[in-house]
């Protein structure tokens, strides 16, 4: 059960590290163009920003910030059941 739920949890942050790449991309294509005079979608991502792409990077830095620390959590509990 924990296997599973940590797999499920992991895709879902893959899947929101590429949703905020995404969004990195989306907005160097859309600069260049507002600079060429083409519209590309600039103010539509300025409009998301605050309620789409903030959330995720939030999202991003913390899954991984949680990700790192379970792991560091788990080789010490591993570590002291092996030594004990």
């Amino acid at each position: 059960m924990k296997e599973r739920l940590l797999g499920w949890l992991n895709l879902a942050l893959v899947v929101n590290l590429f949703l905020v790449l995404g969004s990195f991309f989306w907005l160097a294509i859309a600069v260049v163009g507002h600079g060429a005079g083409v519209p590309l979608g600039l103010d539509l991502w300025y409009k998301l920003w605050e309620p789409v792409f903030t959330p995720a990077i939030g999202i991003l830095m913390a899954g991984a910030v949680l990700s790192g620390a379970a792991s560091w959590i788990a080789k010490r509990l591993d570590g002291n059941r092996a030594s004990g």
